[in-house]
């Protein structure tokens, strides 16, 4: 899971256990505060259906394995699996007692839509990319966060560590949860046992903007900028900007730290079928039929990695016959492939996937553990080959 010393291993706790896993990507709100993200008033939106006959695709792996779906879904402990093309869902299966009208922990994936507020917002000159994070939130002076700009935590920009520690990556990951959920916390746990807290512990290590490093505290920060100037709740400004133009059939949710606040780089909860009512919203330039939820602008421009912040390198699960690469943009993973596709994507293996030249959404859920010896299944060069298969086939 980490090259961080054997004494940081006790942060790996549950993430190892399937059943444990599973327990809490599927029931968040069961064992944490939470906070719904309303779907709106009106009628859910109709998802019309039909048959793609991929039931028997198979899919090809980058060491040239070949898997049917089934052996795809049992090496990501595949939890759901929702594939749309040209705005008709053509597969749709749940698994391990998942049901449709389900809520399923999305993980970072949620960052995405973090980003999509943010990048609204911007476009509308509410928000302003060149402005320090210290200018909208002042507690931030002095942290890693406050002196970094809107555009470095929207591109993973900041350099930071926290309480003094070397960074580790999985390890600082494991730590923010525990923050946000006390059944995570080691025994003898005495860290913060807030986001606010976590914050103001983080100091820089280099200017930002000078590396890519992926890190919660840049959601968490840019969240409270958008709850600063918006002057609601994450939960209140997802449901007003997208949630409830979606037609969307269930509330979402987060779950809240100690304090109330959303956990907004990763606490997030919903359908599949919301999941890829809000991928379809991003396919169709940010419309839902003819009223248009996001502006077109900022739709077209989340495939658009500017250089400078954007981790240009092989994407490792990407089909050695492809040219795609991987870059980052508005908390968004750019796949660079000939179809245009970009995804959101999360721990455990929850994805949003987006490929406007194939027409295709794809949402995964699932519950797979974080070892060394649970390989990471291939779901990006699957997803590449559904999409190229209904491309060619419908």
């Amino acid at each position: 899971m980490t090259d961080a010393p054997l004494a940081n291993l006790h942060w790996s706790r549950g993430y190892t256990d399937p059943a444990w896993v599973r327990r809490y990507t599927t029931a968040g709100r069961e064992l944490l505060p939470s906070r719904r993200v309303w779907r709106g008033p009106g009628p859910a939106r109709s998802l019309p259906t039909d048959t793609a006959g991929i039931d028997g695709l198979t899919i090809t792996t980058p060491d040239d394995r070949t898997l049917t779906l089934p052996d795809l879904f049992a090496a990501a402990q595949t939890d759901a699996l929702l594939v749309m093309h040209r705005g008709t869902v053509v597969y749709e299966t749940y698994l391990h007692g998942l049901r449709p009208h389900d809520a399923h922990f999305n993980a970072s994936a949620a960052k995405s839509y973090i980003g999509l507020l943010a990048a609204t917002l911007a476009h509308r000159g509410t928000l302003d990319r060149d402005a320090t994070a210290s200018e909208y939130v002042p507690e931030l002076a002095g942290t890693a966060f406050g002196d970094s700009t809107v555009d470095h935590l929207l591109h993973m920009g900041t350099h930071v560590s926290y309480g003094g520690r070397p960074f580790d990556k999985p390890v600082e990951a494991q730590r923010y949860f525990a923050v946000v959920a006390p059944p995570l916390r080691p025994y003898g746990y005495s860290g913060p046992t807030s986001i606010r807290e976590h914050l103001a512990t983080a100091r820089a290590t280099a200017a930002p903007g000078t590396e890519f490093r992926y890190e919660n505290g840049n959601v968490e920060a840019l969240a409270e900028i958008l709850r600063r100037v918006t002057g609601t709740t994450t939960s209140a400004l997802l449901s007003d900007m997208i949630w409830s133009h979606l037609g969307a059939d269930e509330d979402a949710y987060y779950v809240l730290d100690g304090e109330g606040t959303e956990a907004a780089c990763g606490g997030f909860s919903a359908t599949a079928r919301d999941v890829a009512r809000l991928g379809e919203l991003i396919r169709c330039g940010g419309a839902v039929g003819d009223r248009q939820i996001i502006p077109d602008a900022v739709v077209a421009a989340i495939p658009d990695a500017p250089d400078g912040y954007a981790k240009r390198v092989r994407f490792p699960a990407a089909p050695p016959s492809t040219p795609a690469t991987l870059s980052y943009h508005d908390f968004w993973w750019i796949l660079n492939d000939p179809c245009g596709s970009f995804m959101a994507s999360g721990i455990h293996g929850q994805r949003l996937f987006i490929s406007p030249e194939s027409e295709t959404v794809i949402v995964h859920y699932g519950s797979q553990v974080m070892s060394p010896v649970a390989p990471v299944a291939p779901l990006v060069p699957a997803f590449l080959q559904i999409g190229a298969h209904l491309r060619h086939t419908r």
